[in-house]
């Protein structure tokens, strides 16, 4: 016969308390003895006694659950933003939800849907959340929610991004800079915010130089197959560019792949850079100069936004915040002679 699960009166009985008691004491109330809880928590161990979750969301109206909905959860850009995610999570005792959506934003509102009544608050990174719209038919107005490096055309959701285009416009810099004036960009996905601003940032440095440099652009995925395809189609051209700039290190990584295949030296031949400093970044070789990017300190900052609106019940208006990159200089790009003053941008 299958022994009956321990009950929250069991423990009571036990410790020789109420109901009421062990439920404070359990959930962390202020209004329980020092030795009284330790006796219950004591108790609630050897018995070993676990709080049912549906039935605490019943009595408390809080499922100690947050929603993460990421349009892929492939990537280390990803492992990144919930590892810093999770961190935050974990220090306040809440449960991650975590769902991915493909790029599609159909279904991206069915997940969005299904996330109703399950959390206590949603982080949401999402093209598509740039549409008012989109936010209004899929999400309660009521319910917590933080953006994540998403387009925004009002200001009822806190949205915590990155600077991509000032990112993209000091890495091209850098490369014309240091006398690079054939630069060739791996763009990422069409339709991604975060693609988009560093293409612009891209294309605004190149601008600056006023048809004295060449830019080539080739299409990308943010993945190292789409990197790698874009090196090869660089070593089928009558001549490679001075530099590549992919817009992320995972493409930066399949391209420096292709080149090496070849028996095409980085930095002598070409340089190359990325953007994220992911953490292989450092450790291939050459080690790749990039953007750093906190992609950790992203999602900590956000999470944590979003567990003072749950905790405060406040109104989700604030401040949007923008992270700013920071440029790395490492072993693959390399300074050749500078151009005069007169080749270079004002």
């Amino acid at each position: 016969m299958a022994k009956s699960a321990i009950t929250i009166k069991d423990v009571a009985r036990e410790a020789n308390v109420s109901v009421a008691t062990v439920s404070r004491a359990l959930n962390g109330h202020d209004n329980v003895a020092a030795p009284v809880r330790a006796l219950v928590l004591e108790v609630a161990k050897r018995l070993r006694y676990s709080p049912h979750a549906a039935a605490r969301s019943l009595s408390s109206r809080s499922t100690q659950t947050v929603g993460l909905v990421l349009p892929d959860l492939y990537g280390e850009f990803f492992s990144e933003l919930m590892r810093g995610i999770d961190g935050v999570a974990s220090a306040h005792r809440r449960h991650l939800l975590v769902s991915s959506y493909h790029g599609e934003q159909k279904q991206q509102g069915a997940v969005l849907q299904a996330m109703r009544g399950r959390v206590d608050g949603l982080l949401v990174l999402s093209p598509f959340a740039g549409d008012p719209d989109f936010l209004i038919d899929n999400l309660p107005p009521a319910l917590p929610t933080v953006l994540i490096n998403t387009p925004l055309a009002e200001e009822h959701y806190p949205v915590f991004s990155i600077d991509d285009h000032a990112g993209a416009l000091a890495m091209t810099r850098h490369l014309l800079d240091a006398g690079h004036r054939r630069i060739a960009f791996i763009a990422g996905p069409v339709h991604n915010h975060d693609a988009q601003q560093r293409l612009h940032g891209f294309r605004a440095a190149m601008a600056a130089f006023d048809g004295k440099v060449e830019a080539i652009e080739l299409p990308g995925n943010f993945d190292e197959a789409s990197g790698h395809q874009a090196g090869l189609a660089l070593l089928a051209r009558p001549s490679l560019p001075d530099a590549v700039f992919a817009a992320n290190d995972m493409m930066a990584l399949g391209c420096l792949y292709a080149f090496s295949q070849a028996g095409v030296k980085v930095p002598a031949q070409v340089a190359l850079a990325g953007y994220d400093d992911i953490p292989l970044a450092r450790f291939v070789h050459p080690a790749l100069t990039t953007m750093q990017v906190s992609i950790a300190e992203l999602g900590e900052r956000a999470m944590l936004q979003l567990v003072q609106m749950i905790d405060s019940a406040q109104a989700q208006t604030a401040p949007a915040v923008t992270l700013v990159p920071t440029l790395v200089v490492r072993d693959s790009t390399a300074a050749c002679d500078l151009p005069a003053p007169g080749d270079r941008p004002g």
